[in-house]
């Protein structure tokens, strides 16, 4: 298995951890929110474990499968942080749709989208970039 898979396992295990993390009461801030930086709701909850089972997926199907993982998620992950910083609120969970943009100070805005930035754009790197290294490997090829 080459590398662009075990990142997709990795990605899979760190979505499952995240969905996990939102039941451990240590974690919670005093208004419910994450690390007194964001709220994980059940939509939040249903997105993570989603992009998890995916990323399962295609780490177990093939390189080609997960390289579509990364490009895809990765674009729309790393939008989502843009959108966020830009707007108070993303757009995967529907909240610059519902809510609108929300005033929140920068720093936090910064803070509550680094995971979605480091994610995305990891992702992207992995989908665009480290996959040159494997795209003549038979288990790119491989569908």
């Amino acid at each position: 298995m080459n590398p662009i898979r075990r990142f997709a396992w990795v990605y899979a295990v760190l979505f499952f951890g995240v969905v996990a993390s939102g039941w451990v009461p240590a974690f919670k801030h005093p208004d419910g929110s994450m690390f007194g930086l964001f709220t994980i709701d059940p939509i939040d909850d249903i997105l993570h474990g989603a992009s998890g089972i995916w990323a399962a997926w295609a780490a177990w199907r093939s390189t080609r499968a997960a390289l579509l993982y990364f490009k895809i998620f990765g674009a729309l992950y790393f939008l989502d942080a843009v959108v966020g910083m830009l707007f108070g609120q993303g757009y995967l969970d529907g909240g610059i749709f519902l809510i609108g943009p929300t005033p929140v100070a920068l720093l936090t805005r910064f803070f509550a989208n680094l995971p979605h930035i480091a994610i995305g754009g990891l992702a992207v790197y992995i989908g665009y970039v480290l996959s040159q290294r494997y795209a003549g490997s038979a288990d790119a090829k491989a569908a």
